[in-house]
């Protein structure tokens, strides 16, 4: 493993430390761009009603870069960037889903 894959695994090994499945994860767009195709997402988590960043964790798990906006940055027309950023967290934190978790689960896959 190189300096970068080493970086992600333990951003990866982090974040399953602060997030379970079911979590809720917040974005807040913080920086629009003059022509409305790229954005920078603060995103971060709620626990006793106190925010908590996790941009740098989750910036390293995905391979993206902090922009100079204080946040993630994500480029697009036609897509929902903040859909897609949680959907790559998501994605790297439960490559193989998740089952059934409970009452309120969110899980697709109730067996």
């Amino acid at each position: 493993m190189n300096t970068k894959q080493n970086e992600q695994a333990e951003a990866v090994r982090k974040l399953r430390e602060i997030l379970k499945p079911g979590d809720t994860v917040y974005i807040n767009i913080g920086y629009i761009s003059h022509t409305g195709l790229s954005r920078v997402f603060a995103i971060f988590i709620i626990r006793a009603n106190i925010p908590i960043c996790i941009e740098w964790e989750t910036g390293r798990a995905l391979g993206y870069s902090l922009s100079r906006h204080e946040g993630i940055g994500q480029c697009g027309y036609g897509v929902d960037p903040g859909f897609q950023l949680v959907y790559a967290l998501s994605s790297a934190l439960f490559p193989e889903g998740f089952g059934c978790i409970g009452d309120g689960c969110p899980s697709s896959c109730h067996r």
